[in-house]
């Protein structure tokens, strides 16, 4: 339960620029699509997801580190650490279960199937895109619990894209896409108090001082 009067104790330490921006920034934001990565070996592809997350207002990536476990690349990410939630897992099991238990269709993103192409996607599901490491794709694992595929269509010699690359192409189209419709898409009332909460923290210097003074006043 967000206590609503340290929130706004808290946002009179935040100009009113910035508390417009944060206003505009959860105006777009969405749990209706997430992103999981499995496994990726460079760093700077899983950073370079989690920046596109935030700049098409993909609120939670979700990252798979059942061989390899990261930190996220601070000069690739560009702060996107601080607006983006990022929810870890040891198991690709663990994840997709969670996942499925949040309402989601798991979408794999591969070049060798042919279920959907990213222009007849439907956006109306809540999905989480799966994308998997850089010289293998995504898991057997993945593939066989899979509720449908998507594809981007190419027309070159080279089979496969960057998963930054595919990440940023495939959220830039379904989100546009999203807003163009009825489907209530936005988070919810608590989700935003909460989310102005948490970035209320991670943006006013000390902040655990002005809490303690705001309850001992």
């Amino acid at each position: 339960m967000i206590d609503i009067k340290l929130l706004e104790h808290l946002e009179g330490y935040l100009t009113e620029s910035r508390k417009a921006r944060f206003d505009a920034v959860l105006s777009q934001r969405t749990k209706h699509f997430t992103v999981a990565t499995e496994d990726v070996y460079q760093l700077h592809n899983t950073s370079a997801v989690m920046r596109s997350c935030d700049v098409f207002g993909i609120q939670e990536i979700n990252i798979i580190e059942e061989q390899n476990s990261k930190s996220i690349d601070r000069e690739i990410a560009m702060g996107a650490q601080k607006w983006v939630d990022l929810n870890r897992y040891q198991t690709v099991n663990n994840c997709i279960s969670d996942l499925k238990q949040k309402g989601y269709q798991i979408v794999a993103t591969t070049p060798h199937t042919n279920d959907w192409e990213l222009h007849d996607f439907d956006v109306t599901k809540k999905s989480c895109f799966f994308f998997g490491r850089e010289t293998e794709g995504l898991s057997q694992e993945v593939l066989d619990q899979a509720d449908c595929y998507l594809k981007i269509q190419m027309a070159g010699f080279t089979e496969s894209l960057n998963i930054s690359v595919s990440a940023a192409i495939i959220l830039q189209h379904v989100t546009t896409k999203l807003k163009q419709t009825e489907i209530n898409w936005q988070l919810s009332a608590d989700d935003m108090l909460e989310k102005r909460m948490d970035w209320c923290k991670k943006t006013i210097k000390s902040y655990d001082e002005i809490v303690e003074r705001f309850y001992n006043r």
